[in-house]
C-alpha cells in the first residue's frame, strides 16, 4: 500500500474454508456482535514450512506464483516497479519501473497477461509475464488496491468493504460484492488489500492487521479467519511495514506470504483451530 496511510495449503482442501488511506477505523468493528449468518466462520493459524529471501526494499503490493519463481508488485511513488523473483535466493531477475507519477498497488495473472494497478492513478498497466514488456495499459474509476482473478474477471479490491468483478479488456466493472466483519451487515469490512484466489475462495489481506480473511467470490460471505500473528520477521518496528502479499501455487498446493519491506518469503500450511 502506500507510506504514510497504507503453502503449501498441503489441507487436502476440503471445500476450503478460510491496501491505502483507509475508512474511518471506528466502522472496522473489530468487536461486533455475534455473527448473523448461522454458519460459523472457521478460525485458522498457520505453520512455517520454509523461509525464502525477500527484498527489503521491495514495498510489495501483489504476489504472483511464475516459472518457479515470482512477479511481484513493488509500490511507492518514485519506486514502483513490476518485477521477476526467483524464490530460492530472493534475487531480482528482470525490473521495469514505473513512471514516478505512479503508486504500484495489486498484480495478477490472467490468460497469459500480468495485470497491475495503480493506487490513485485510475490505470492499469499489462505486460508480458515472460519477459515484463509493457503491452499497453487500461483506465479504470476509483482506486486500486489488491488485484486477483477466477480465470475469466479481474477482481479488485479499493481499500472499501466492496469487492469487483471487471472485464479484463475493458476494466468495466461486472459486479460487486460485499464483505462484513462476522458477515452482519450492520459492520462493513473495511481496508481489504492483497487478494489472491486459493482453490475458489478470495483470500484478502486486511490492512494493518495479522489477519487474512477467506471469501466467497460469490457473495461475499467470509467463510474463515487466518490468525497471521507472530510471523518470525523483524519489521524494525516500521507501521507501513506489514502483512501484505499473498501467492498460491495451484499445481503443488502451495501458499506463501510476505510484506512490504519484509526481508522474508514464507511458504506456510493452514492449521484449523475450530
Amino acid at each position: 500500500m502506500r507510506p504514510a496511510l497504507q503453502a503449501l495449503i498441503s489441507l487436502a482442501l476440503i471445500p476450503l474454508v478460510a491496501g491505502c488511506p483507509s475508512a474511518p477505523a471506528s466502522a472496522n468493528a473489530r468487536t461486533a456482535p455475534e455473527p448473523i449468518d448461522s454458519a460459523p466462520i472457521q478460525q485458522w493459524g498457520y505453520k512455517v514450512v520454509k523461509e525464502y529471501p525477500h527484498d527489503p526494499l521491495a514495498f510489495s503490493q501483489g504476489l504472483i506464483c511464475y516459472d518457479g519463481g515470482f512477479i511481484e508488485s513493488a509500490g511507492q511513488y518514485g519506486q514502483s516497479n513490476i518485477r521477476r523473483v526467483n524464490l530460492s535466493d530472493g534475487a531480482v531477475t528482470k525490473r521495469v519501473n514505473l513512471d514516478n507519477k505512479f503508486f504500484a498497488e495489486g498484480a495478477t495473472l490472467l490468460n497469459g497477461v500480468v495485470y497491475q494497478i495503480t493506487w490513485q492513478e485510475s490505470t492499469c498497466f499489462t505486460y508480458d509475464p515472460k519477459t515484463l514488456k509493457r503491452i499497453g495499459k487500461i483506465a479504470y474509476s476509483g482506486e486500486g488496491w489488491g488485484l486477483t482473478n477466477d480465470g475469466k474477471s479481474l477482481i479488485l479490491s479499493d481499500g472499501s468493504n466492496k469487492i469487483k468483478f471487471m472485464d479484463p479488456k475493458t476494466m468495466k466493472v461486472q459486479r460487486m460484492i460485499s464483505v462484513f466483519t462476522n458477515n452482519d451487515p450492520k459492520y462493513p469490512q473495511y481496508d481489504l488489500n492483497e487478494l489472491e484466489m486459493v482453490e475458489g475462495e478470495i483470500f484478502a489481506n486486511i490492512w494493518h492487521t495479522d489477519v487474512i480473511y477467506r471469501i466467497s467470490p460469490k457473495d461475499g460471505k467470509v467463510l474463515g479467519v487466518i490468525d497471521m500473528s507472530g510471523m518470525p520477521v523483524d519489521t524494525q518496528g516500521h507501521s507501513e511495514h506489514v502483512l501484505n502479499g499473498i501467492a498460491y501455487e495451484p499445481k503443488s498446493k502451495r501458499l506463501f506470504v510476505t510484506g512490504k519491506c519484509w526481508p522474508k518469503l514464507f511458504e506456510i500450511t493452514l492449521e484449523k483451530k475450530s
